[in-house]
């Protein structure tokens, strides 16, 4: 890069149209937030802080800098120092270091507890208030969910230490299903630590369940991080694993295919295309044989759309812009409303796609609701599918338009 594009562009979201009005306005804001009357930025300064060395600010200005755009020196482009800290940063670590530990402690309860009587029901009880959770997540997000799920999943875990039988293998089974959803928030949350760790504990409990439908739906799962990670190895890898054991069931079968898509859409483009249309092709053959009445996994069914939603997004990953935006155009015409963040994770990738197409008026249009939702959900998929749309419309970041995507991002980017 020739330039810190990344200050550049927060100056612009404000307003500061000139390095000149940039200096001017910071040392007004500094003054002011400091009650110093000596605070001084430069013309010739913030010039610097532009260019390819932007070096790094000194501690009261990069307060200053947070104060006035939202984002501290390491979000703005500037050399990182060895040893930074942001005054900020260990209080929120903190905050989210307890929120994890509490979650998952629920995953570490030693043993063993105090043995009690199982009744049988309890897994169907269970079991019914899966598919209320998937409902809420739809409808809440993952925030509000998480903190719920880690106590019942701790229940869970504690009468299967005292169930036996199938009762025993039942609570196993279902308890899988719980560590997955706890996953999966916690990845629509864009925690990918925690969401690994809970990846490994939904593999482990689904081998000691000895369910092999719900090992391929683990393997998936885990699938689905490094999907995340951006490990297209990976992802075949665990996808091939699924696919090796003819005893799964048809819907784990396109969960898997599916998701390989994915993992091919990251691997060199050689193949990327074919491969992708291969095995959504595939896996659309096979979707009428899903009938099984397994409590997880539901998406393919529940979803309209469900598979085109993955070619598009594979496409748009390819670069391919004109067909994912046809794609997306489609797939949102059967979206219902009420699927709030999913509806607004496709719309990021449809303004992606629509950038990505040279389309940078439609690209805009579509991020304007884009974030009305993102700050409603706060899904951090969301955030990162924006962030993905504005790389791709750096071309027009000098441009009217350009401008136009700051001030619609504006509200996201400086809450984030």
């Amino acid at each position: 890069m020739s330039r810190n594009d990344a200050l550049r562009a927060s100056r612009l979201r404000v307003g500061w149209r000139s390095i000149e009005a940039a200096a001017t306005a910071l040392t007004r804001h500094g003054r002011q937030l400091l009650d110093d009357a000596h605070f001084t930025v430069s013309p010739r300064t913030w010039r610097r802080w532009e260019g390819p060395q932007p070096g790094w600010p000194l501690e009261e200005t990069a307060l200053v800098l947070h104060d006035a755009l939202g984002k501290w020196p390491e979000d703005l482009g500037f050399t990182t120092p060895p040893g930074w800290i942001r005054p900020e940063h260990h209080e929120e670590t903190t905050v989210q270091q307890q929120s994890f530990l509490a979650v998952t402690a629920a995953a570490l309860v030693p043993g063993p507890t105090a043995q009690q009587a199982v009744d049988p029901a309890l897994v169907g009880y269970f079991q019914s208030q899966l598919e209320g959770h998937y409902r809420a997540d739809m409808l809440l997000g993952p925030h509000d969910l998480i903190g719920t799920l880690g106590p019942q999943y701790q229940l869970i875990d504690k009468l299967t230490r005292s169930a036996t039988g199938e009762t025993r293998r039942g609570l196993l089974r279902v308890g899988a299903a719980y560590a997955a959803l706890v996953g999966w928030l916690y990845q629509d949350a864009g925690d990918l630590s925690a969401a690994a760790f809970w990846r490994g504990i939904t593999q482990e409990i689904a081998l000691r369940a000895r369910d092999p439908h719900l090992v391929g739906y683990a393997m998936v799962n885990s699938a689905q991080v490094r999907t995340d990670l951006g490990d297209g190895a990976g992802v075949v890898d665990l996808c091939e694993a699924a696919l090796d054991d003819d005893r799964v069931v048809p819907k784990i079968r396109v969960m898997a295919m599916q998701q390989q898509a994915h993992g091919a859409s990251l691997l060199p483009k050689t193949r990327g295309r074919a491969e992708v249309d291969r095995l959504i092709d595939e896996a659309d053959r096979l979707l009428p044989q899903v009938n099984d009445d397994l409590p997880w996994g539901n998406a393919c069914r529940r979803t309209p759309g469900y598979l085109e939603v993955q070619r598009a997004t594979c496409y748009g990953r390819l670069g391919l812009g004109a067909e994912a935006s046809d794609l997306w155009s489609q797939v949102l015409d059967v979206v219902p409303a009420t699927a709030r963040r999913d509806r607004g994770v496709y719309m990021a990738r449809h303004a992606t796609a629509a950038a990505t197409a040279r389309e940078p008026e439609q690209a805009v249009e579509i991020a304007r609701d884009v974030a009305v939702i993102a700050l409603e959900t706060g899904s951090a998929r969301m955030r990162r599918e924006l962030d993905t749309l504005e790389r791709a419309m750096r071309p027009w970041q000098d441009a009217p338009v350009g401008r136009d995507l700051a001030e619609a991002l504006a509200p996201v980017t400086e809450g984030s």
